[in-house]
């Protein structure tokens, strides 16, 4: 669970199902500072709903960053099928013209060279709302090697991410060249819009992994919540303020012009034991996070955004906030969290890149299993955004990493890391920021 900064969209207002409407072809679309998502505290509660069923593409940001985060997302991590510009280009080209038609629901181009008889319309969105639909495009750190001829164009902070104590990194869901974070309020639309970039990939790009996320925010319109039940976002700065725009905007002259404006994105597959957690007491695992459960409340405190006082003792003089717990080891490293929840089910032993650990039972509690060998693959899909990634998810990892009691209970399984371009204006390409 990480005391970071997460997305306003999850703190600034719920991400209801929005009224749908007759569009034509709608849709397109760390423990560590990458752990598990409570957050440091903040003094306002969360906006008002979005009304608006449709988000803007076009603009000088990016859309999905600093959006309500939506209820649905997928994580989509490709490679450019040949090492040259030309085919980087046609892939991001195609891509662009794709999500601005299907974020305002109108019908996606078609792929040039389409066969007669065929066509890229699949009616599996039809009639159906964008539902806020957002794609968001973000650049790999493989990019900017010789295969494409833009080391000077590097990104100064853009290289792999270090390895960290207790990673368990599976390939088939880490790295990448270019990534979209498909978002809407609606799985079908998601669903559609992934299928409507993958028919624009033949030739220009392969798929490396695809990752499905999902949040429900309270009926309240309040923080939603993680699979550990705890509150997901509390810290996070709200967008349109000057926090917001020192943690997660680019506009530092070190680096690129092309990025100006711009932000950082790393993404973290982080499973969640919850079969262990489960079998913890409520007040050990409010002391492992350093809030409570019910309510998101620092455990000094009386309300969720009540703020973080790491100074703050019990009556018998014992800090109210643990040395070890989670909130205090990056307590007031501001970075945006618009992490989502994912479920896969039970998996064989090894199957997620992972190693079965033994089972800790709760005192008093019979011996039990859950499922043999098998485990469960569910937790977070972590995904911060930053412009300073060292001074932000790095150095919060490193201290999580060296004494976070949440250690035992997650497990890092996937990594990538992106720069993501700033926005366009209409009529021009994510391509045209970085090849032009």
């Amino acid at each position: 669970m990480s005391e970071s900064t997460t997305a306003s969209s999850n703190s600034d207002a719920p991400a209801g199902r929005v009224t749908r409407r007759a569009l034509f072809g709608a849709s397109l679309a760390t423990a560590g500072a990458a752990a598990v998502g409570v957050a440091a505290g903040r003094a306002t509660a969360p906006g008002p709903e979005p009304a608006s069923s449709t988000e803007p593409f076009h603009g000088p940001r990016q859309a999905g960053i600093a959006t309500p985060a939506q209820s649905h997302a997928l994580f989509l991590s490709v490679d450019v099928a040949r090492p040259d510009r030309a085919t980087l280009r046609d892939l991001l080209t195609g891509w662009t013209a794709t999500a601005a038609a299907l974020t305002t629901g109108q019908p996606v181009p078609e792929t040039p060279g389409t066969a007669p008889g065929f066509s890229a319309h699949t009616d599996f969105a039809t009639d159906l709302d964008p539902a806020r639909l957002t794609l968001t495009f973000g650049l790999g750190p493989s990019l900017f090697d010789d295969r494409f001829g833009l080391a000077t164009q590097r990104p100064r902070h853009l290289h792999p991410l270090p390895e960290f104590p207790g990673d368990a990194l599976n390939s088939a869901w880490s790295g990448g060249d270019v990534l979209v974070q498909i978002c809407a309020d609606d799985a079908q639309i998601v669903s559609h819009a992934f299928r409507a970039l993958r028919a624009r990939m033949p030739g220009l790009g392969r798929l490396r992994w695809t990752q499905h996320g999902f949040l429900t925010r309270p009926a309240d319109g309040g923080t939603p919540r993680n699979m550990f039940g705890h509150k997901d976002g509390t810290a996070n700065p709200r967008s349109g303020t000057a926090a917001f725009d020192r943690a997660v905007w680019i506009d530092s002259p070190d680096e690129p012009g092309w990025l100006h404006g711009g932000t950082y994105l790393v993404f973290r597959k982080i499973r969640m034991k919850t079969a262990d957690w489960d079998q913890l007491p409520l007040a050990e695992q409010d002391a492992i996070i350093g809030r409570r459960r019910s309510d998101g409340a620092p455990l000094h405190g009386n309300r969720e955004f009540d703020p973080v006082d790491l100074e703050s003792r019990s009556p018998t003089g014992e800090l109210a906030i643990p040395a070890s717990a989670h909130v205090r080891l990056v307590h007031d490293i501001p970075m945006l969290r618009r992490s989502y929840n994912y479920d896969y089910g039970t998996l064989l032993a090894n199957a997620a890149g992972a190693t079965e650990e033994p089972h800790a039972h709760a005192p008093g509690t019979p011996e039990h299993t859950h499922g043999g060998h098998n485990q469960l693959d569910a937790g977070l899909l972590f995904a911060a955004y930053m412009n300073n990634p060292p001074a932000q998810f790095i150095a919060a990892q490193r201290a999580l990493a060296a004494g976070d009691r949440l250690n035992p209970l997650i497990q890092h399984t996937g990594s990538a890391f992106f720069a993501i371009p700033p926005g366009i204006a209409q009529g021009r390409s994510i391509a045209d920021i970085l090849l032009s």
